[in-house]
């Protein structure tokens, strides 16, 4: 069962990111503010849901949230700072567009670069803890889906519809046999072995 909190003295927004091991396109992040009451049955950390359910499960937390917001960092900057950093950027520009500035951040993972002088608390696998953290979860995985959708047309041979630009073994195969487009990140090496391979 999730919290609905981490705790109830400050306003408090969760964080997620979507889309670090990709290969291509930006990686995504959401800050969410919840009620204090929020309590859902199904929400839940976005990668143990179905893309139907991830979608009715977005329309519901933006009706209900407090606040929210997405941004992202494209693969140029990911390039320039690294996924790690343009992991926490993409989180800033998030909580920096949200109308009600929280008090006290929830992230998911280990590590975070401060927002300014905000406290904050890294949760490991926070968004299988947390509403406001999972909710995160959702908004960045759905949003960044539907941009990667939008930009497959333009290079239909990566398949991106399907696999959003992870590195499933045929995406890896497409970018060794005819190279990159302008929307994957150059300092990612398609062979490396710190890459997960997903089958698509």
């Amino acid at each position: 069962m999730l919290l609905a909190r981490y705790q109830y003295e400050l306003i408090e927004a969760g964080c997620d990111e979507a889309g670090r091991g990709c290969l291509a396109g930006p990686v995504f992040a959401a800050a969410v503010i919840l009620p204090h009451d929020f309590d859902h049955q199904l929400l839940n950390d976005s990668k143990q849901l179905t893309e139907e359910v991830r979608y009715q499960l977005r329309a519901e937390i933006e009706a209900k949230a407090i606040a929210h917001a997405v941004a992202w960092c494209d693969n140029h900057e990911i390039d320039q700072i690294n996924i790690l950093n343009a992991s926490f950027l993409a989180m800033h520009r998030a909580i920096e567009k949200l109308h009600l500035q929280p008090q006290f951040l929830i992230i998911d993972g280990n590590r975070f670069n401060k927002y300014g002088d905000m406290p904050h608390k890294c949760i490991v696998e926070g968004d299988a803890k947390y509403f406001s953290i999972a909710a995160a979860s959702i908004l960045a995985k759905t949003y960044r889906d539907d941009y990667m959708k939008q930009i497959a047309a333009e290079h239909p041979e990566y398949n991106w519809h399907s696999n959003k630009g992870y590195p499933t073994i045929a995406h890896r195969k497409m970018v060794m046999e005819i190279g990159p487009t302008p929307y994957h990140r150059k300092s990612f090496k398609v062979t490396s072995p710190q890459l997960v391979i997903f089958e698509e």
